[in-house]
């Protein structure tokens, strides 16, 4: 008998971009792929290869829905993003499977994105209600001075792929509910979950031309997403120099929202809970495969008890289980695509080349199930000069560099010796070192017994120094602000 070999293949589907309230194809005609960082044979999507042509019809489209959406009653925006909401809560297991295919993060953590990007818009859709002027008192009985808030009108939310939901949702949800219209261009790594958010506004109703939705290279659409005259504010998240690009070519009255790069330093005093702060460098360094902005990536020990933390810190750390993100039990997943991998490796011998100590792990994972995906085992660098390049320069990837300190002082002192400045933390139980850690740290997130990343999305988020543009803070109450201007009213009777 003839042996029959039968192949099975799966159809990759083609997603449209989103402009005018209609899924359309881009002008050119073109298309990318995203692809799976586990297995890099494995095709998620083909999505719209966008130029500026196509961001141009974007904003137009935005630009022309903005008069009516401004003048849309808040309670009817608040509906919407609640509409979306409840959409995303409905769909919780089978947007997280989508976005841990195309992310890598696990499932788990996928879910909590999930969840997390709905309360986000519930959030807002609540406090953007409420969220208004002031009266002021003045002699003349008879006038009211008070300030009035308006949105400004078109906003460009250009978004990164390490948290390809949350993010967007944080950007999104203020400036629809105070009356701006959107066009959102993710990053070209995870289109297809930042798709779901702009798919679950639509179905929740929201107006033609309110939010947009183009995909592409930076270099091909970027520009004019900045640049354009209609684009009254940019809201970004990524790489310092993106940020720095993107600020420079903004123009006078455009304002910039940056949330950029960071160096988070935890400094481990000599009376801290060494096994606490082991954990919470696992927790900071490694979760997420390091891809946070305000990961662990310095560990600042006092010289008393760094043999003894190192110790705690490579037994946890080679604990824990490498793999794909729907295998139970996984810590540390693929890096988010090859150039990722390669940046990672890259400073892995930096490391080694300025004479530091790798203590545990740096290896490219080649074999068995890792041999298709972009894995890495994290790395912990001790013997690390502290002016060296894997101390000063962002990795964004599961790499620790742990810096010997005889000194508070001097702890602080190299802590604050870089140019960022997005999040820090200290591990310690003496409250007064605790509470002056607070004043002395040059960062816009402060922890204390806590891991450098997370933070609430009720709690004002950013940076300083090189992290941020030190503008507007994102998340909160505040994070409405930057969404909207003064305008002062002087009424006579």
């Amino acid at each position: 008998m003839k042996k029959v070999i039968v192949v099975l293949t799966t159809k990759v589907a083609t997603f449209n971009n989103y402009v005018n309230g209609e899924w359309k194809e881009s002008v050119g005609n073109k298309t990318f792929n995203s692809v799976n960082p586990a297995n890099n044979e494995d095709i998620v999507g083909r999505f719209q290869a966008s130029n500026e042509q196509d961001v141009q019809l974007a904003i137009e489209s935005a630009q022309k829905a903005f008069p009516g959406w401004s003048q849309t009653a808040p309670s009817k925006r608040a509906s919407i993003l609640n509409q979306a909401a409840s959409i995303l809560e409905q769909n919780v297991q089978a947007l997280a499977e989508e976005l841990t295919r195309e992310e890598g993060k696990h499932v788990d953590d996928a879910k909590n994105e999930v969840i997390r990007s709905a309360q986000t818009l519930r959030y807002y859709a609540v406090e953007g209600q409420s969220f208004t002027g002031e009266t002021y008192p003045n002699d003349d009985s008879n006038m009211k001075v008070s300030t009035e808030r308006e949105p400004l009108g078109v906003v460009s939310v250009i978004t990164p792929w390490n948290f390809p939901l949350s993010i967007p949702a944080r950007k999104i949800a203020p400036a629809l509910i105070t009356g701006n219209t959107v066009v959102f261009k993710p990053s070209s790594d995870t289109p297809l979950i930042a798709l779901r958010l702009v798919e679950a506004l639509d179905k929740a109703g929201i107006p033609k031309g309110v939010i947009n939705f183009v995909t592409g290279k930076a270099s091909d659409v970027g520009d004019l997403l900045v640049t354009h005259p209609a684009v009254r504010a940019v809201t970004f998240t990524g790489s310092t120099a993106a940020g720095e690009d993107i600020h420079k070519k903004a123009g006078f009255t455009t304002r910039t929202q940056m949330e950029l790069g960071g160096k988070n330093p935890l400094i481990v005093m000599d009376d801290a809970d060494l096994n606490l702060a082991a954990t919470l460098v696992v927790n900071g360094g490694f979760s997420l495969t390091g891809q946070a902005c305000t990961g662990t990536s310095r560990v600042i020990v006092l010289r008393d008890v760094k043999d003894e933390f190192v110790q705690k810190l490579v037994e946890k750390t080679s604990a824990l289980k490498i793999g794909h993100g729907f295998e139970p039990g996984v810590k540390i997943g693929p890096l988010a695509n090859e150039k990722q991998l390669k940046n990672v490796l890259k400073y892995v011998e930096y490391g080694k080349q300025d004479g530091a100590t790798l203590e545990y792990g740096g290896d490219h994972l080649t074999f068995g199930e890792y041999q298709k995906g972009y894995y890495v085992k994290p790395a912990i660098f001790t013997n690390v000069n502290s002016n060296s390049r894997i101390a000063k320069e962002e990795i964004f990837g599961p790499v620790v560099a742990v810096i010997e300190v005889d000194t508070y002082e001097e702890a602080i002192a190299i802590a604050n010796d870089v140019e960022y400045g997005l999040s820090a933390s200290i591990v310690t139980n003496n409250l007064r070192i605790a509470n002056q850690f607070t004043k002395d740290i040059q960062a816009g997130t402060v922890k204390v017994n806590r891991t450098t990343t997370g933070n609430l999305m009720n709690a004002p988020f950013g940076g300083l120094k090189k992290s941020s543009t030190s503008t507007f803070r994102e998340s909160g109450r505040v994070g409405l602000e930057f969404f909207t201007q003064l305008k002062t009213v002087y009424m006579g009777f």
